[in-house]
């Protein structure tokens, strides 16, 4: 272990330079464990990516079985594979009828990147406008549309014509006029630290996009296939997108992207030039047979609906003076305790209590619960007895 955790700081590229490296050598439900068999509640399911769980037997068996039929074959969207034919119809099922038809990449930045070029083809205009701290990843167009300055002032230049304005500000979305492509938008900003906007924000959004003839993404890398209480964040406003990003979750737990829009969108992509998209590994067979099979987990058990109880539970039992307040809805919570520091101690020192914890990447003061929807409601209160002493502990 110890070597393993040497070869990991001197060999693998990191991403910052204080890594939380605890190492994980298995894991099993809500459980996460070590390779000295100690027991950790993964309270951030890597970053609301495991809805169903970890090692959860439909998805694994999904996997074994797509591996014994073929894994990749060619690049996307020249072969007809049944995996992402499925997996795309089950999907668009589920969404209003203008968002149906689907493009398997790889990533939600992947995703990001296709939605904006989509955009601009459709559009033939340039003008993106996004949000103050707006997270939708880290490539060049997908941090372009980043709103946070200090992500990317050591990589400009990026997108030119990019326009950022503030988040649920009525008064803002006259920025967005005919020169404008889109507007990309997370119908709640995870990385904000959960801030859900009014209902009348997005339908103003939406009106404003219409007016202007231009496209409204929704990026809901974070907050789709349950997370939110509902299947997907957008359904809480009633606002529908033109074009919908999908990650994390979407592949049960092995790397999937899509974004989806209508046929008459989305062809734009398709001629002069053709291959106006190309993506080599995206829609993976195994990933996409992954994630159906996740996806069916979530349907078959009622998760998203459960989500909402779940919510109320961690509210109930997470009764602590070090809790300023809890925002969010369904399993996608952000705890404020009101300080930096405190927040810092609470996730370095959570694996000694037996969790494990994480960041916002834009709110300091706050940190992530987002355990896999298949927590139970017993499952709940031992999580949060161990929470509470860590914050006891340390406050």
């Amino acid at each position: 272990m110890l070597n393993d955790r040497r070869l990991f700081l001197e060999m693998l590229g990191q991403t910052s330079s204080a890594p939380l490296a605890l190492e994980i050598a298995r894991g099993e439900g809500i459980y996460l464990y070590g390779p000295d068999g100690k027991r950790y509640i993964d309270l951030i399911s890597g970053v609301s990516v495991s809805n169903t769980g970890h090692h959860h037997p439909d998805v694994v068996d999904a996997v074994k079985k797509q591996a014994d039929a073929h894994l990749h074959l060619m690049v996307y969207g020249e072969y007809i594979q049944s995996p992402q034919v499925r997996y795309a119809e089950k999907i668009i099922s589920m969404l209003p009828g203008q968002l149906n038809r689907c493009y398997f990449v790889n990533s939600g930045s992947e995703a990001v990147e296709g939605a904006l070029k989509l955009a601009k083809r459709f559009t033939g205009r340039s003008r993106i406008v996004s949000f103050r701290n707006a997270y939708h990843g880290s490539t060049h167009g997908a941090l372009s549309v980043t709103g946070s300055e200090t992500l990317k002032t050591k990589f400009r230049p990026l997108l030119p014509d990019v326009w950022f304005i503030p988040y649920n500000h009525i008064q803002s979305l006259e920025a967005i006029d005919r020169n404008t492509a889109c507007v990309i938008a997370e119908p709640a900003q995870a990385e904000a630290g959960v801030i859900w906007p009014s209902d009348e924000f997005l339908r103003r959004l939406r009106e404003r996009c219409d007016e202007t003839g231009t496209l409204l993404i929704f990026d809901e890398s974070q907050t789709a296939f349950g997370r939110t209480g509902k299947m997907f964040a957008f359904e809480w406003s009633g606002v529908t997108p033109d074009i919908l990003v999908l990650a994390k979750a979407l592949g049960g737990g092995m790397p999937l992207g899509a974004f989806i829009a209508s046929g008459n969108v989305m062809l734009s992509l398709s001629e002069n030039p053709a291959l106006g998209h190309i993506t080599t590994f995206g829609g993976h067979p195994v990933s996409c047979a992954a994630g159906l099979a996740s996806l069916n987990v979530i349907i078959q058990n009622n998760l998203h609906q459960k989500a909402v109880e779940k919510s109320e539970l961690f509210r109930k039992y997470l009764n602590n003076s070090a809790v300023k307040e809890i925002r969010g809805k369904g399993l996608l919570l952000a705890v404020e305790t009101g300080s930096h520091e405190l927040t810092e101690k609470i996730i370095r020192n959570a694996p000694g209590y037996g969790l494990v914890l994480d960041y916002f990447l834009f709110c300091s003061t706050a940190f992530r619960i987002a355990p896999p929807l298949t927590i139970s409601n017993d499952e709940i209160p031992e999580a949060c007895e161990k929470l509470n002493a860590l914050l006891n502990s340390i406050k």
